[in-house]
């Protein structure tokens, strides 16, 4: 079967994929916590990757043992997004991860369309910083879906924006939900990372320098 390159779509997360902001989310959660009393480790944190705002603050809440009505849960969710916004408004393209840029250029160059699958509302901020947003034919990210990954709400909204069937669509992650997303949604799978944390990948590389065009290709091929 022989599909033009104008129809396959690639669907990028963000976070851990194309840029690393975890540093930045795990610092203004920390400053949070540590507001309130309690602290919050490393190790909670790998447990919020892929998880919306309102969800990890009600994570940290339960592990700190603190409870908060709606309304002051609202408050520091504000909170914590103005600290990391100040934080990812200094990022730089020095910040994109080791081959992210160069797969970016080499997909476009081939025809292949690219959209961005992320649950960071703040994610126009992040690819305006780091020079990635021009490479981008279409965003879907927290501002655009209700639900959070392992639902495909998000990828399926992207390969609706680029007019691509969702089975030659191929998914770059670095989370398991971001995986199990991709997997409902019918398309392939990259994962980013260690192959434990990211059952179900097609395809499982340390970062985007380990993939080409054609291999990429080969997977919906």
């Amino acid at each position: 079967m022989h599909i033009n390159n104008q129809n396959i779509g690639c669907l990028f997360d963000l976070d851990g994929v194309l840029v690393d902001t975890a540093v930045y989310h795990y610092k203004a959660w920390k400053d949070l916590a540590n507001s309130l009393g309690f602290d919050f480790t490393e190790a909670q944190n790998e447990h919020l990757k892929g998880v919306n705002r309102m969800r990890s603050l009600d994570m940290i809440l339960e592990w700190g043992g603190v409870e908060k009505t709606a309304a002051e849960k609202e408050v520091l969710a504000t909170t914590k997004n103005e600290a990391y916004v100040k934080m990812i408004s200094k990022m730089t393209e020095s910040e994109v991860l080791p081959g992210s840029l160069k797969l970016l250029q080499d997909l476009k160059a081939s025809g292949i369309k690219i959209a961005l699958g992320s649950a960071s509302k703040n994610s126009g901020l992040i690819l305006e910083r780091t020079g990635l947003a021009p490479l981008f034919d279409a965003i879907v990210d927290g501002n655009h879906v209700g639900t959070s990954k392992p639902d495909p709400e998000v990828f399926l909204k992207g390969a609706g924006l680029l007019g691509v069937e969702a089975q030659h669509c191929i998914v770059f992650e670095d989370a398991q939900a971001g995986v199990q997303a991709a997997i409902a949604g019918k398309m392939k799978v990259v994962g980013i990372g260690q192959a434990a944390n990211l059952m179900g990948a097609d395809v499982v590389i340390s970062d985007l320098s380990g993939i080409t065009v054609e291999e990429i290709v080969a997977l919906i091929k």
